[in-house]
Formats: C-alpha cells, sequence, structure tokens
C-alpha cells in the first residue's frame, strides 16, 4: 500500500519565521504594536519607475504568458546590469528569469540532484535551501560555520565534508541569516575545487546591492560553469512581485529551459515588464539612497545591542541582519524569541531556523524598520530585560 504524504516530507521542517510572523500579525489584529525584526523583507515602497511600469503594461489589457525563459528585453537589460556594475560580459542567452530566486533554486536543484547525491551548504544558512535539495531526494549537508571564517565555508571545510556522493555546493554571499561575505580569494579557491572534482557550484546572490563599506563581486568572474542565483527581491525592493532570475552555465541552458516550460510556464508577466524599469538610472539613484539608509540602520542597531549583552563574531557586511550570539541572556533563544514577542511586542526569529549549529544561542534581527522604529525596538528589549 503507497503511504501518503511522501517520506520526503519528514524531513522538510515548518518555515519557523513564517509561523512567528502569523503569531506577531495575530497580535496586530488584537490591537498590539509589534516591532517586527523577523523577516527578510525591505520596508521601503517598490520605487515608482517599477510601479509605473507595470500599471502602464498591465492598462494595455494584454497580460499574457511570456517566454519560459523570460522576455527577451528583460534577460538582455540584466545583461548590461552585469557589464555596467561588475564589468562581467554575460550573454542574455544564460539568463533565465524565475519565478523569484526560490524558482530559480527549484530549476537549478530539478536540474542537477541525483537520488541520493550530496549538497554542501553551511549551517547556519537560509532553511529553505536544504529542503529545495531533499525536495529532489537529494541529502543536504551543513557544514558548521563560525564567526572566526565569518560564518562562511572555507576551503578546509569543504576538502573535510567532500566525498564520492557529493554533487556540489550551494553558498550565499551575503549570506542569510549573517550577512556575511565570501572573500573574493575564498570564493575563487572554492570554485576551482569543485571544478576539479566534477561538481557543480551554486551561488546564492540575492543580497548582492545591499553591502556596506565594500562591493561584492560576483562569482561570475570566477568561471562560466558556475550557476548564479539573483532576485529582484531584495535591493530592488520588489518582494511581493515574485521576481528573479538565474544565471546558467551555457550547457545546461536548454535543460533549465525545459524544466521551466513545465514547472513555471512562464514567470509573471506583470512583473517582468515592471523590472524593465529597475535598471533605469531614476530607479538606481532610489536603491542606492536606500542602501545607505540601510547602513545607517546597521551601525545604530549593532552597537545598542552589544550594549545589551549581545555579541557578534562576525560584523555583517551585506544584506540587512544581525546574527546575535544571545547565550548570554538566555540558553534557550526559541524560548526568548517566544517571550520577546509575547511580552515586548518584538518579533526576530530564532536561530533554529537555520540549521542545528548552535541555533539555542543564536537570534537573527532584521534592520527592516526606520531607525526611530529601531531605537524603540532596543528600549523593548531592554525593558524585557529588566535592565531600565
Amino acid at each position: 500500500m503507497p503511504s501518503f504524504p511522501a517520506h520526503r516530507l519528514a524531513d522538510i521542517a515548518p518555515f519557523h519565521v513564517m509561523e512567528l510572523m502569523a503569531r506577531a500579525k495575530a497580535l496586530e489584529a488584537s490591537g498590539r504594536d509589534i516591532i517586527h525584526m523577523e523577516v527578510g523583507e525591505p520596508d521601503f515602497p517598490t520605487p515608482e519607475p517599477i510601479v509605473a511600469a507595470a500599471q502602464a503594461y498591465i492598462a494595455t489589457g494584454h497580460v499574457r504568458y511570456t517566454a519560459a525563459l523570460g522576455l527577451p528585453e528583460l534577460r538582455a537589460a540584466i545583461a548590461g546590469f552585469y557589464a555596467t556594475r561588475y564589468g562581467v560580459s554575460i550573454p542574455a542567452s544564460r539568463i533565465v528569469v524565475t519565478a523569484g530566486a526560490s524558482g530559480g533554486l527549484l530549476l537549478a536543484m530539478s536540474c542537477l540532484t541525483e537520488p541520493g547525491s550530496e549538497w554542501l551548504l553551511t549551517d547556519p544558512g537560509y532553511p529553505c535551501n536544504r529542503h529545495f535539495v531533499r525536495c529532489f531526494e537529494g541529502r543536504p549537508i551543513g557544514i558548521p560555520v563560525r564567526g572566526e571564517s565569518d560564518f562562511q565555508p572555507t576551503l578546509e571545510d569543504l576538502e573535510r565534508f567532500w566525498n564520492e556522493r557529493t554533487a556540489g555546493a550551494l553558498f550565499a554571499s551575503p549570506a542569510n541569516p549573517t550577512g556575511t561575505l565570501l572573500a573574493d580569494e575564498t570564493l575563487a579557491n572554492i570554485a576551482h575545487f569543485v571544478r576539479e572534482r566534477g561538481g557543480q557550484l551554486i551561488i546564492d546572490e540575492i543580497y548582492h546591492g545591499l553591502t556596506y563599506g565594500r562591493d561584492a563581486m560576483t562569482a561570475l568572474e570566477f568561471g562560466d560553469d558556475i550557476f548564479v542565483v539573483q532576485s529582484f527581491s531584495k535591493y530592488f525592493n520588489m518582494t511581493g512581485w515574485r521576481l528573479g532570475w538565474l544565471v546558467v552555465p551555457p550547457h545546461f541552458v536548454r535543460d533549465i529551459e525545459k524544466l521551466a516550460q513545465n514547472l513555471f510556464i512562464s514567470p509573471s508577466a506583470a512583473a517582468q515588464y515592471a523590472a524593465l524599469a529597475a535598471f533605469a538610472p531614476a530607479t538606481i539613484s532610489i536603491l542606492e539612497a536606500r542602501r545607505k539608509e540601510f547602513q545607517i540602520r546597521r551601525d545604530f542597531l549593532a552597537p545598542a545591542l552589544e550594549n545589551l549583552g549581545f555579541r557578534f563574531p562576525a560584523k555583517p557586511q551585506g544584506a540587512f541582519y544581525l546574527y546575535a550570539d544571545c547565550s548570554q541572556l538566555t540558553s534557550d533563544s526559541a524560548r526568548f524569541a517566544s517571550e520577546l514577542l509575547e511580552s515586548a511586542g518584538l518579533a526576530a526569529t530564532p536561530g533554529l531556523d537555520f540549521g542545528s549549529n548552535l541555533p539555542e544561542k543564536h537570534l537573527r534581527f532584521a534592520y527592516t524598520s526606520g531607525t526611530t522604529r529601531l531605537a524603540e525596538a532596543v528600549d523593548r528589549i531592554r525593558r524585557f530585560l529588566g535592565q531600565a
């Protein structure tokens, strides 16, 4: 007799931050004032030029399927963005427009994962990545990373964890939940290591553009055999539009196209036409001003939390997260987060969402609110800790 649901579901945990957000929303509905620091969603509205482009397209009434790989003009615009921002020449033929970065990761994993094959990921790391691997009957292998290496993998880590079952590695720079970057030399060495062993490297760059004090190099500078995942959600402030892209090695483009045709038919046409305005100078000017604002928030919040007893073994260089060691304040970050929400009206994400590497000692704070709101958050935590 068949057994339902599929056995793999036992290995796929809930996305706890979404459940935490649901509880926060319920408290708000009851009249509570909740400060949201749990979800990785910019608080800024979608830039007006993007909204206007979507409105103009929808007003035509001809909202139809596009090609499975995306609008040719959007793929060309993304290629142009790589040329102007990174100085890297990427043919538009290698760019696949996707239903968010999640759609890109699903395409990559469905293309590359055999049953039983292993993928190396960081722990802590974005929780959905390990579940993408498991959905295609692969085995996610977490590399426990520490603050000493900026919560990023080292070449020595790959040498230790790679074996005959390893298909490849999926890493993020800047990373969620830590906001740290892979050093350029480390990324180059990892790309060479994986290539020499016949594996496949996927780099998640969805927080590119949101780096502070330095610009991040794209992994595409280190070879045309690397998959790169990107998104319009974070830097471009288009989370709800559900649009991203995948840069695909040339010999995989046809395979990815077949999968996209079957899994998604095509990305949202309205979102794609909106995104054509994302690379306009007026839009980039808006986004760069917002990047400066995120840096101001980080530089305010990190020392304020340190003064309350949180610690940061590695300074975040990108994204909009602080991954705080809370072990001086609690031995159970999940309970701490729950009590903080119920008592103080502040939502933060406990470490259990991000893996099994000391999750009880960590909380993630998203600085996706203005500094006035962040100052209120710090005051609430201070009162919660009895330090007022």
